[in-house]
C-alpha cells in the first residue's frame, strides 16, 4: 500500500487496482471500494484524490462512506 500523502486525514494509506481501491483509515481498518458496489464513477475519483493526497477523506464521507465491499 502507498502512504496517503495528507497526514492530517483519516485515510493513511491507500491501493490502486484496475476496478477497485482499498483504502486504509487511521482505524486500522482497510476497507475496499470496487465498481461492482461503489460505482465506477465513484472509485475513479477516489483514485484521483487518491494519488493527488487530498480530498480522499471527504469524499468518502460524503459520497461512499457506505458503498465498500
Amino acid at each position: 500500500m502507498e502512504r496517503y500523502r495528507n497526514r492530517d486525514s483519516g485515510v493513511k494509506a491507500y491501493q490502486i487496482s484496475t476496478n477497485h481501491i482499498l483504502v486504509k483509515f487511521d482505524s486500522f481498518k482497510t476497507y475496499k471500494y470496487s465498481y461492482k458496489k461503489a460505482g465506477q464513477f465513484k472509485v475513479e475519483k477516489m483514485k484521483m484524490l487518491a494519488v493527488r493526497g487530498k480530498g480522499l477523506n471527504s469524499f468518502i464521507n460524503r459520497y461512499a462512506k457506505y458503498s465498500y465491499d
